[in-house]
């Protein structure tokens, strides 16, 4: 479900983008999802069509998405990247942890508070 704050400073077409973006990145829209096309995603929310069409194409560049013409605009594997890497640098971080003698309640102490102080 993406909504648009009429009132917001931030520009509809980044409204739309980072929605999206967010949505592909937490998994909710997984790998493979087809998305509206720009023309009903632009009527439902009551946007032009070309301010729908410049969000899927800063989605497109950031490699979140595919569009393959008439096969509509698909997410694509490459929205998986943010975990992918994120799932790296845990199993980097778990290694150097056991490798200092950090316990798992101390190695997820620590975890916590970088989480926490973002």
């Amino acid at each position: 479900m993406i909504t648009i704050d009429a009132a917001s400073s931030v520009p509809p077409f980044e409204q739309v983008r980072s929605q999206l973006a967010e949505q592909i990145q937490s998994g909710r829209l997984p790998v493979g999802a087809r998305l509206p096309t720009v023309r009903g995603l632009a009527t439902t929310l009551g946007l032009a069509a070309n301010t729908v069409a410049r969000a899927f194409g800063e989605l497109e560049h950031a490699g979140l998405v595919r569009t393959s013409g008439r096969a509509g605009t698909t997410v694509s594997a490459s929205g998986d990247a943010g975990r992918t890497q994120a799932a790296a640098a845990a199993r980097d971080f778990a290694a150097l942890a056991g490798s200092v003698g950090l316990s798992r309640e101390q190695a997820l102490d620590i975890v916590r508070a970088a989480l926490d102080a973002r």
